[in-house]
């Protein structure tokens, strides 16, 4: 059964209801976009979540510097550094040094290029998260990678530690989508939201349902 992910958190009635429904991981965007948060904003989102459950704190970055990643983590009090802007090698393994949580890659493939870039991703830390490829966007458009390409891929290359599910999940395709790529998280921003960057409680019940579905 697929953890999940519930990511672009804005309000903390909307992290509140993430942790009430099981979700593994409760996220906040600092890489820039609609739903980006300040430090001081995305800590009171997140604490909403605080005894409702073991939901883990996750922070998106961009191309913020080390430094810039590591104060951030600090003042939000963050479990996992999520690291968007094709994060090196080098980057990753000078946080490693600073931060005693996990840190994931994030890599935005092409349904025509995956193995490439699975094989890069998965070297140095702890769970890649994949997401399609869109120009100009690091992550939160709502597009579809394909689901049976990436599967073929991930037998070609091997799975990483742990893989993590993005891009354009929702309620109705989710269970599909677990039962096809055996992701261990399935991670939601959009696909729950009635407008930018405000939950809609009720879809992210019936996505946390489907999801669960999908692992049996």
């Amino acid at each position: 059964m697929a953890d999940v992910k519930f990511c672009g958190l804005t309000r903390a009635e909307d992290a509140r209801v993430a942790a009430s429904l099981g979700a593994a991981y409760v996220g906040v965007v600092f890489a820039g976009g609609p739903r980006r948060l300040d430090a001081a904003t995305a800590r009171t989102v997140l604490d909403g979540a605080a005894g409702r459950g073991t939901a883990r704190r996750v922070g998106v970055f961009g191309t913020q510097s080390e430094d810039e990643i590591v104060q951030l983590a600090q003042a939000v009090r963050l479990d996992v550094m999520q690291l968007h802007d094709d994060a090196s090698a080098a980057l990753v393994s000078a946080l490693r040094t600073r931060f005693a949580g996990q840190i994931w890659r994030v890599v935005r493939v092409r349904d025509d290029a995956m193995d490439d870039a699975l094989r890069v991703a998965a070297d140095g830390v702890d769970a890649v998260l994949v997401e399609t490829m869109v120009p100009g966007a690091l992550g939160g458009t709502g597009a579809t990678v394909d689901w049976e390409t990436l599967a073929s891929a991930l037998e070609r290359v091997g799975r990483p530690r742990r893989l993590i599910l993005a891009g354009g999940l929702r309620a109705e395709n989710v269970e599909r989508a677990v039962g096809l790529v055996a992701p261990d998280v399935v991670d939601v921003s959009s696909g729950v939201e009635s407008a930018t960057g405000i939950k809609d409680h009720a879809m992210m019940r019936a996505f946390a349902e489907a999801a669960a579905r999908g692992g049996r």
